[in-house]
């Protein structure tokens, strides 16, 4: 026998020596099962159940006022439009406030300061229900102008271009009678306040 075979056989006795002396814990590694050959590793099928995701509308805490079964008529002030937030609560509510963080539930009609058509209202929206989403996503003037209102309270915001769509024209919503918004445009809205989140 050679010294090359020699050495071959050796190596290949420690390797076996060594891989008979205990199982490798390094991260990867599986060691093979104690009594007989190595068997294929099962894998499990996790089924995940159908679920139905429902939106609900979160419901208010206070009685709303019965203003709040009619569209409001929004009446734009005369003059210039304001460069700074105008609020004015209409009704005062006596529920939860809304914080900056909140997701209000609302019913709303948006008009244009320079004319008074209305440009939006949840009210024309098909359903009559009020709607809710995050105050964070929504235009600055209502970031602004809508903590600290209560829950069953109606609010005014005069809101100016700079707080609103600034320098951006906005197409009509699409709901009939609706008008788009130009630049520049300052905003009235008057907002119903159902809930707070």
């Amino acid at each position: 026998m050679t010294t090359r075979s020699l050495a071959a056989a050796a190596l290949a006795v420690l390797a076996l020596a060594v891989a008979g002396c205990g199982s490798s814990t390094a991260p990867g590694i599986d060691a093979a099962p104690s009594a007989g050959r190595t068997q294929p590793v099962a894998t499990s099928t996790t089924t995940t159940p159908t679920t139905t995701t429902t939106t609900t509308t979160p419901k208010s805490t206070v009685p709303l006022p019965a203003a709040f079964k009619t569209k409001p008529t929004v009446a734009v002030p005369s003059g210039a439009p304001p460069k700074k937030l105008v609020v004015k609560n209409l009704i005062t509510g006596t529920g939860p406030a809304a914080t900056a963080s909140s997701t209000v539930t609302v019913q709303y009609v948006g008009v244009l300061y320079s004319n008074g058509k209305q440009f939006d209202a949840s009210w024309n929206d098909g359903t009559g229900q009020p709607v809710s989403f995050p105050l964070s996503s929504v235009i600055p003037g209502w970031q602004e102008g809508i903590p600290g209102m209560k829950e069953g309270g109606r609010r005014e915001l005069i809101i100016p271009a700079s707080l609103a769509y600034g320098k951006t024209a906005r197409p009509a919503s699409g709901t009939k009678g609706d008008v788009g918004i130009p630049a520049n445009s300052a905003l009235v809205f008057v907002i119903d306040l159902h809930a707070v989140s």
